[in-house]
């Protein structure tokens, strides 16, 4: 396992007027982040939401995959479902690993737009690799995280790229892909 852990920020967001929202937990992210998670190591996927309503769909949906039928039908799912842990708040989220790992984690924030402190893949998988200090990579829902989070970043880490100008990749599809330029086989080195 490595030091990584994630968030899925669902509160504070923008929405595509600008508007700051509370987005949606949706059963796919759930899913399909976990299982991403659960394939390159992660240590924990938080699903970060301060809706009451919106945890407790959360709860019946792991519950079915986790104590339900689903864990017998399908003991993958409920394996990717035991990195996944609901908190309330950013705060929460930062305060468990710093709990679990007894110091500050690095944030990394991730954003379609490239910043001053963005970070290249090769630079944070070495620190990643090398390092002791844990990593919390903060993904956004809608159309991206608030200001106020992304300065609260140590880091932002570029965008992905296509080799068109369309830029607006699922939420479940950046995390994949993140996962796996900082966490999968390095077959893009010589060997």
């Amino acid at each position: 396992m490595s030091n990584v852990y994630i968030g899925l920020l669902h509160y504070p967001i923008y929405n595509k007027r600008m508007d700051v929202i509370t987005s949606s937990i949706t059963n796919l992210d759930l899913h399909d982040i976990a299982r991403s998670s659960a394939t390159y190591g992660v240590q924990r996927y938080f699903v970060i939401h301060p809706v009451e309503a919106q945890q407790a769909l959360a709860k019946r949906i792991l519950g079915y995959w986790t104590d339900g039928y689903g864990a017998e039908y399908n003991p993958d799912r409920y394996r990717a479902f035991q990195v996944l842990r609901l908190v309330d708040s950013l705060e929460a989220a930062f305060a468990e690993v710093e709990a679990e790992c007894g110091q500050r984690p690095l944030l990394i924030t991730t954003d379609a737009r490239t910043y001053p402190n963005s970070i290249a893949y090769q630079v944070l998988r070495s620190k990643i690799q090398t390092g002791d200090q844990p990593v919390l990579i903060l993904f956004g829902t809608g159309w991206g995280m608030v200001k106020e989070v992304m300065q609260q970043a140590d880091y932002i880490l570029e965008p992905i790229y296509g080799p068109g100008e369309y830029n607006h990749l699922s939420v479940r599809s950046a995390v994949a892909i993140i996962l796996d330029r900082l966490l999968g086989e390095a077959w893009f080195s010589e060997k």
